[in-house]
């Protein structure tokens, strides 16, 4: 043994073949402070290794290596720029070292093979692949560039344009696809990975194989004629500019990085690379989207946990109302493998589900990403009936009826007396009261809600809301439920909106008091949307959601929080629901919708609805960017907080995840708070107290002007009053 670390070795085999194997302690393989140090380790043994005449790289997990350390990133890139130059300098460096070894080397790549684990496998002379690989650089997805050289060597092995494509969209790509655009020189099947590497290893120890033919591009200049670098750059240039925007930086200065070391070495070029990566890990943009990759391994953490605990397993599911949500959820239970009952009193109204099920599936096939075999058995595992007797043995029933709680209640009783003892009866409910609603079962440890959010296939986000009577066990079994469908879902308390729609509204109540105060809503849609980076602004939003939705909401709102969320007196919302303009599904709220000649959906701002408001609200006044934006979010981010401190919901992880995956909160801002502490507490503050004078949705809590105060964050404070 040449060396043995905790994460790393290296082993003199047969034939003058090192083994540099990848297997660290934990359940994956990845880059931190300690691997690099043992990382030089190998280097300098390998080197000092007489009788060494090629290096095979492997990993000892069933994936290659996933990449950076991430928890590491946030406290590291609390740095000054000037500072994490020569930091990650450092672990380039490592990589550079390894490419200059005066041996063959060729990695035999499994299972993920991302970020650093990708640039590792750049820094090798061959590549080699099985089928169960997956090669990519996601480092734009938190707001970064590759830093192990991948932008110097990934271009120069694979040409610049595809080599932007990777990087700024971050997508992990197949064996083939990799194979294609000339990464790797051959995917083989599983249990041919060794074999194949080691003999592909020999053949260039033999000289059968030019590695030094292969390693020399990577040393030099990007090959490419003036001309040819123009139309490359300015093209990815357009494109990003296009899709990525202003708030996402990461994208365009990779490309500008890549196009500035086109005619540079590696030395010259890694600089850059070190320079550019620096750089982003001190935006704002960085920061939120790295604690969104942690936040969303908080919630994963979470399901799988609740898995292990849960002594009840969901074989069978089954869903009560056939209609757009109860379609949704059959079809997304059914395409995760789970089989699922769907139950409605007509006829019609079965089909209508199947109907949508099966349009889902078929789009699916249609984009080559499911095979019509695939499509059958999983419209097979969706059981349309008109009786119960085909519900009695299901381990969990959804009740997805219409939101009316005099309904639900009789739904839920219903069905109760129709299932074992042991099944949970779950409601799918955006608004009414968990625990108003257990008041209509029996067995109220075994009920809770189970929150799905419009579309159900595109939206990841599940509430799951517990009762004062929801057992952990319940709770436990509907999380694992929900993961099982592919969804992220965050564990709430009762209350009357619950989290997301309870943080929304007070939202809404400051869009509809600026209009009332002569604002434009396209103007403040336009905001909120450029500026801000909601994909809708509040008014778009609210025709989408539903003008008759929103108005029931806002009821239910009003009741539950009487002080605070009282209805606004000629809210405009209500009165566009008295005019019956219901938003997207009618055609006509704020916006009047159509189709133009291509089938594809416009909206024009309505002229009822300036009528409408005209006469109720003041004259039409100017208000600037940054007023629209603050009139708007302090409402929000004081709910938001207030749902922390009540513990309605558990941690600020979870209350940014909820908001990013429920309603499209910016990536780029993080969450809201994330956006609250980027912004500074004291700032926040002080600009929530300018507007304290319009109401109590405008005033902070006593605990946020302590945790100002303390200098705590609500990253790692439990700020649970109730």
């Amino acid at each position: 043994m040449l060396f043995q670390g905790k994460s790393l070795s290296a082993e003199l085999l047969d034939d003058g073949i090192v083994e540099f194997k990848f297997d660290a302690e934990g359940s994956v393989n990845k880059f931190d402070q300690a691997t690099f140090e043992e990382y030089i380790a190998v280097v300098n043994a390998i080197n000092n290794c007489s009788e060494a005449k090629g290096v095979l790289v492997t990993s000892g997990k069933s994936a290659f290596i996933v990449g950076a350390d991430i928890t590491e990133f946030l406290e590291t890139f609390k740095q000054p720029e000037e500072a994490l130059i020569p930091w990650v300098k450092k672990a380039s460096d490592v990589f550079d070292s390894f490419e200059d070894i005066q041996l063959p080397t060729i990695a035999a790549v499994n299972g993920f093979a991302l970020g650093g684990g990708c640039e590792m496998t750049l820094a090798c002379d061959f590549r080699i692949a099985d089928t169960s690989a997956s090669i990519g650089l996601p480092e734009v997805k938190l707001g970064l560039m590759p830093g192990f050289g991948g932008t110097v060597r990934l271009p120069r092995l694979i040409g610049a344009d595809n080599a932007i494509e990777w990087m700024s969209t971050g997508k992990a790509h197949k064996p083939a696809q990799a194979m294609a655009v000339g990464l790797l020189d051959a995917v083989v099947e599983p249990e041919q990975l060794r074999p194949a590497a080691i003999k592909m290893l020999k053949d260039a120890i033999a000289g059968k194989l030019d590695w030094r033919a292969k390693r020399q591009p990577k040393l030099e200049p990007l090959k490419l004629s003036p001309t040819e670098t123009v139309m490359t750059f300015n093209t990815c240039k357009g494109m990003i500019a296009a899709k990525a925007g202003k708030h996402y930086p990461a994208p365009m200065l990779t490309v500008n990085t890549i196009e500035a070391a086109a005619g540079l070495d590696r030395a010259g070029a890694m600089a850059l690379e070190n320079q550019g990566f620096a750089k982003l890990a001190k935006t704002d943009a960085a920061t939120a989207q790295i604690g969104l990759f942690m936040a969303d391994q908080v919630i994963k953490g979470k399901a799988k946990k609740a898995a292990k605990t849960a002594t009840k397993s969901v074989e069978r599911a089954a869903v009560l109302g056939a209609g757009i949500m109860g379609g949704g959820i059959a079809y997304q239970s059914a395409s995760k493998g789970t089989p699922i009952v769907m139950k409605d009193i007509n006829n019609n109204a079965l089909d209508l589900g199947l109907t949508t099920a099966a349009g889902l599936l078929s789009k699916q096939v249609e984009r080559g990403r499911m095979d019509a075999k695939k499509m059958a058995k999983v419209l097979n595992n969706i059981s349309p009936t008109l009786s119960y007797d085909s519900v009695k043995d299901a381990d969990i029933v959804v009740e997805a009826v219409v939101e009316n709680p005099n309904v639900k209640a009789a739904v839920l009783a219903e069905v109760e007396s129709q299932v074992a003892d042991d099944a949970i009866v779950a409601s799918n409910t955006s608004t009414i009261s968990i625990d108003l609603l257990a008041e209509s079962v029996k067995r109220k440890d075994k009920f809770c809600g189970m929150h799905f959010f419009n579309p159900v296939h595109k939206m990841p986000l599940v509430e799951v809301i517990r009762g004062k009577e929801t057992s952990d066990e319940t709770v436990a079994t509907v999380v694992a439920y929900a993961a099982k469908m592919g969804k992220s879902p965050i564990v709430v308390n009762d209350c009357p909106g619950f989290y997301v729609n309870r943080v929304l509204f007070p939202y809404f109540a400051g869009f509809s008091q600026l209009i009332l105060e002569g604002a434009d809503f396209t103007a403040v849609d336009k905001v909120m949307e450029k500026q801000f980076g909601w994909p809708m602004g509040p008014a778009y939003l609210l025709d989408v959601v539903g003008i008759d939705t929103a108005d029931h909401c806002t009821g239910v709102m009003s009741a539950g929080f009487p002080t605070r969320m009282k209805k606004i007196e000629n809210d405009p919302v209500s009165l566009l629901y008295r005019e019956q303009r219901f938003g997207q599904k009618n055609g006509a709220g704020f916006y009047d919708h159509g189709k133009d000649k291509r089938g594809r959906p416009t909206k024009l701002p309505a002229e009822k609805a300036y009528e409408l408001f005209a006469s109720v609200a003041n004259d039409k006044q100017e208000f600037s960017a940054d007023e629209i934006i603050a009139r708007l979010m302090i409402p929000m981010v004081n709910e938001v907080v207030r749902c922390l401190e009540e513990g309605v919901v558990d941690t600020a992880a979870e209350a940014d995840m909820g908001l990013i995956y429920g309603l499209g909160f910016p990536p780029f801002r993080g969450g809201p708070i994330r956006y609250l502490e980027t912004l500074g507490l004291d700032k926040f503050i002080e600009m929530a107290d300018k507007y304290a004078h319009l109401g109590e949705i405008y005033q902070v809590t006593d605990g946020m002007r302590e945790m100002a105060a303390s200098g705590k964050s609500y990253f790692n404070t439990d700020v649970k009053t109730a």
